[in-house]
């Protein structure tokens, strides 16, 4: 068996405890799905990375991503290493020139880092054999077409997203930039995907 299992973000759903998110994460070669619980906060910095909007000033993870940067350290991975207690624990493997060196880190805050720099996300098998359950790829809606609810409640600020298309390319692009100055980005979202759907 291998040493870890590679996992793909699939859906971030509301969770039953007040202010809460579970992430699903699917094994990229299997059918298991591995539900981990996330705040508020990490589910939106998943969210926004993912419908690629920008806010207009850097929020925490993007600090951090901006800092690895400047000090030249690549993250090649995400490994969630163990639970205890139903808490992940996760390391955030990094290289600086010919050093390799890990970050000890909570699994939200890994995951997020992980989809800023695009690296991939394992697991010890072991937890996918305690914590995951088998699932159809149809009983969450995946991340690339994430469900309304999951994207409103994510994206804080909205205004009415209602006659879009009435206006020019141009219109939409200064728009969008003021919802994005103005950190409205359920309405950058709209904006973003109706400027997508003329570029196709």
């Amino acid at each position: 068996m291998s040493s870890k299992i590679a996992l793909n973000i699939v859906s971030i759903l509301p969770a039953h405890s007040h202010g809460a998110y579970t992430l699903v994460l699917g094994e990229e070669n299997g059918n298991r799905k591995l539900p981990v619980l996330i705040g508020a906060f990490e589910a939106q910095a998943i969210a926004m990375e993912i419908e690629g909007i920008k806010p207009s000033r850097p929020l925490t993870h993007d600090l951090f991503v901006q800092a690895m940067q400047a000090l030249e350290v690549e993250v090649e991975e995400v490994m969630i290493t163990d639970l205890q207690e139903g808490i992940f624990f996760s390391k955030i493997r990094c290289k600086k020139g010919f050093d390799s060196f890990e970050l000890d880190s909570r699994t939200s805050d890994a995951i997020a880092l992980a989809v800023k720099f695009h690296c991939p996300i394992f697991v010890d098998p072991k937890i996918m054999d305690e914590a995951a359950y088998e699932g159809d790829k149809t009983e969450v809606e995946s991340v690339d077409s994430p469900g309304r609810m999951a994207h409103e409640e994510l994206i804080p600020g909205s205004k009415t997203h209602a006659g879009l298309e009435e206006h020019s390319m141009e219109e939409l692009e200064a728009m969008l930039e003021e919802a994005i100055r103005d950190e409205d980005y359920t309405r950058a979202a709209k904006i973003r995907d109706e400027i997508k759907k003329r570029t196709k």
